[in-house]
């Protein structure tokens, strides 16, 4: 990855257009005496240039079309604004020379804008967000023969013709119950919301804890409100336990530590999940001090952070490193990429895995990025890692 900030032309390049255009204006002002008598040429009509496609856009003979597909309008425009963003300057990092980025709306119809994007001849595509949005543009993709990496974390998504880059619950939930049971945590309740997220977690926290040598002891279900978190936690609590799993956001997480160590005691340990690295605020909540979570490793992104406000003058939400890392890896792969050609979707299948802003990589069988994560302990002075993430694979 790339860490000097997009190139700016030089003073001595801009003075030549300056005096490049001076030249054409005092050309323009000078006039050619003709003769008397002299035939005069009829002018020459110069034919427009036609456009590459019916749709006017500019023809391409040496960069390859990459669409991206977020919501840029709607109640998730910002995250997806900032995932365009985030693309943008993936690509100024790396030269910007073999790819050209379009953006399509997603929010005004995923599927209108898939089939935008192949009428386009875009020939790999970046994103869906949303799980339901990955799943109306797999159909016209596979058709076109044009691979999807979305950005989602719902492990249902992933098909023959579409890669997750989205962090997934299921690897978090496993290496935070792996490292609780080798610091000598074996008994493990659970905190479950409704929805798809809450049975892949639940199913996850069952089979990690039984493999680990470890055992579910309470697990309940919730619906988000007090008094429904509140008497959860009150049938959980009827079960002695080392560990409780809270697979929900940090508002919920917050919500729940204070009731969990007035019934459970300040012994118990709370977990969570990738969720929780989306929300900083955590370390400032007492009751939530010590608690864990495996996530990605920020070193990295902290560095994109300030070359992000640099370029566009705010702070980037936590998936904008999806659509920065989705470039590096389309960059990467480009350089044995034929223009034209079909996208080698064989080259995502690389053992050695990739590296991006959220640390190493690499997709799997089922098509899920499976990561390198980092447990991380929550406190007043920002939170610290306690166990760093692998290097590679």
């Amino acid at each position: 990855m790339a860490e000097a900030p997009p190139r700016r032309q030089s003073g001595l390049f801009s003075l030549a257009r300056i005096a490049g255009l001076g030249l054409a204006v005092m050309l323009a002002a000078c006039s050619t005496v003709v003769p008397r008598g002299t035939p005069v040429p009829p002018p020459v009509t110069r034919p427009a240039p036609k456009p590459a496609n019916p749709n006017g856009l500019p023809e391409d003979v040496a960069r390859h079309r990459v669409a991206l597909l977020v919501p840029l309008s709607g109640p998730n425009a910002a995250v997806g604004q900032s995932i365009a963003d985030a693309a943008a300057l993936a690509l100024a990092d790396t030269g910007g020379k073999a790819l050209r980025i379009t953006n399509y709306d997603t929010a005004q119809g995923a599927e209108a804008a898939a089939r935008k994007a192949l009428a386009d001849g875009n020939k790999v595509f970046l994103g869906p967000l949303l799980s339901e949005d990955v799943r109306a543009v797999e159909a016209p993709a596979a058709a076109a023969g044009v691979p999807v990496i979305a950005f989602s974390n719902d492990a249902d998504a992933a098909g023959d013709d579409v890669w997750l880059l989205g962090f997934s619950p299921a690897q978090s939930i496993d290496r935070i119950v792996r490292f609780a049971k080798s610091k000598g945590l074996t008994r493990f309740a659970a905190l479950i919301p409704p929805g798809v997220y809450g049975r892949n977690a639940s199913n996850t926290l069952i089979r990690t804890a039984e493999a680990a040598g470890g055992s579910v002891v309470a697990m309940q279900s919730y619906q988000r409100s007090p008094g429904s978190l509140a008497a959860a936690i009150q049938t959980i609590s009827k079960e002695k336990f080392d560990a409780v799993l809270i697979a929900d956001s940090g508002r919920i997480a917050i919500a729940s530590a204070p009731l969990i160590r007035k019934s459970n005691g300040a012994a118990v340990r709370i977990l969570g999940t990738e969720l929780w690295n989306t929300e900083p605020s955590l370390n400032n909540s007492p009751a939530m001090a010590g608690a864990w979570f495996a996530s990605v490793d920020d070193t990295l992104f902290k560095q994109f952070v300030t070359r992000y406000r640099a370029r566009y003058g705010r702070t980037p939400y936590r998936l904008a490193s999806l659509g920065y890392d989705a470039v590096l890896l389309t960059v990467r792969i480009a350089k044995d990429w034929r223009v034209g050609d079909r996208f080698p979707v064989d080259a995502l299948a690389d053992d050695g895995g990739f590296v991006g802003v959220d640390g190493a990589f690499r997709f799997a069988r089922s098509h899920i990025a499976e990561r390198a994560l980092a447990v991380h302990q929550l406190g007043a002075g920002g939170g610290t890692v306690i166990s760093p993430a692998p290097q590679g694979f």
